[in-house]
């Protein structure tokens, strides 16, 4: 009888790691229906308790400890595959602790930094009530970041990062009334990813590695997109999730920095969302001869950087993977949603009355 009571034991143990991410799952699809609740007693209460913890902890280290962790994760995975094709491990098992690992790895996930995913739209939390009318304003916005672009242009160097990070961090605090946004919410280190290489090749300028509250930026980045890709991933750091909202956010920032090194890399940044736009394509040939020359060489000279970085294999298979994991956490554009800053920005001039 203590045997087989030792093995009902077990056999619960073994069903935890399930049960948490069932749980986990249901207030996914709770919170996906009731962003209030996300946003009062997660974004506002339990996200930044978690963010000080796991930023305290990851900030020790000048490396990155999520590439660092997947890293061995690898190859602890790789050993007991080998083991299981050897047969010194029983397929069962194995599969067993995968998805044990696989179970617990998303409930965290949710838990350190994923339900803000679930949270009130930027509109909602700053109490926008003009909506976009784009077709009037594009061209005017388009012109005002030209305008911004032109008469903030100034050489960027590698050697200026420890003050941009410093200028960056200083304009988010100044401006974390206005957005709502908790501060410090933790700190914010950047760091190199390791595999620089492999994620320059698959197009990815920088990410925010949740399980340890770490802000990562790709060491091939530019000088003149730095100060914009940092604010970026910075803005995920204080729970906002959507990539537009993420934009928007790194374009503001940096514009309200005071600072023309920041400026400049956020209208240049933007601009390119708005050079995409598929439906102002004739207008935005003709402001094209407004922008400044050595401004659009910068835009070129980015293009180029990447493209003869760029794997096609690699880079499709990254944006297939992210474009899925997006619409997984309710951002119903997938990887298009990034070009929706275009969308938040015309809103925020419409709801704040510029350009004049």
């Amino acid at each position: 009888m203590k045997l087989k009571g030792k093995k009902i034991r077990v056999s619960y143990a073994n069903l935890i790691p399930f049960l948490i991410a069932i749980v986990t799952y249901l207030l996914v699809e709770a919170g996906s229906r009731h962003p209030e609740w996300i946003e009062k007693y997660y974004s506002n209460a339990v996200y930044p308790f978690l963010a000080t913890i796991l930023s305290a902890i990851s900030g020790i280290f000048p490396f990155s400890m999520w590439d660092i962790f997947w890293s061995l994760f690898v190859i602890y995975a790789l050993y007991i595959l080998g083991r299981v094709i050897f047969r010194k491990l029983k397929p069962g098992l194995f599969l067993l602790r995968t998805l044990q690992v696989a179970a617990v790895m998303y409930a965290f996930f949710y838990l350190s930094w994923g339900y803000n995913y679930f949270r009130q739209p930027i509109e909602k939390r700053l109490n926008w009530t003009r909506h976009i009318e784009k077709k009037d304003m594009f061209p005017t916005v388009l012109d005002t970041l030209i305008s911004n672009a032109n008469a903030s242009r100034v050489e960027i160097s590698r050697s200026d990062y420890p003050v941009i990070d410093s200028l960056v961090e200083a304009s988010y605090r100044a401006h974390a009334s206005y957005f709502g946004y908790n501060y410090p919410n933790g700190s914010r280190h950047p760091k190199t990813m390791l595999f620089t290489w492999f994620f320059a090749k698959s197009g990815v300028s920088g990410y925010f590695g949740p399980f340890f509250n770490e802000v990562h930026l790709n060491g091939e980045l530019l000088p003149t997109e730095y100060p914009f890709v940092l604010a970026h991933e910075k803005a995920h750091q204080f729970g906002i999730s959507g990539e537009a909202e993420a934009n928007f956010m790194a374009w503001y920032i940096c514009s309200e920095s005071g600072d023309n090194r920041l400026k400049y890399s956020a209208s240049i940044q933007l601009l390119q969302y708005f050079f995409a736009d598929p439906f102002h394509r004739e207008a935005i040939k003709e402001f094209l001869k407004r922008f400044d020359k050595k401004a659009m060489a910068d835009i070129m000279a980015q293009r180029n950087h990447w493209k003869e970085l760029r794997n096609e294999t690699l880079d499709k298979a990254q944006t297939t993977a992210n474009n899925a994991y997006l619409k997984s956490n309710k951002i119903h554009e997938g990887v298009m949603n990034y070009n929706s800053v275009v969308r938040l920005t015309i809103e925020w001039y419409l709801n704040t009355n510029q350009p004049k």
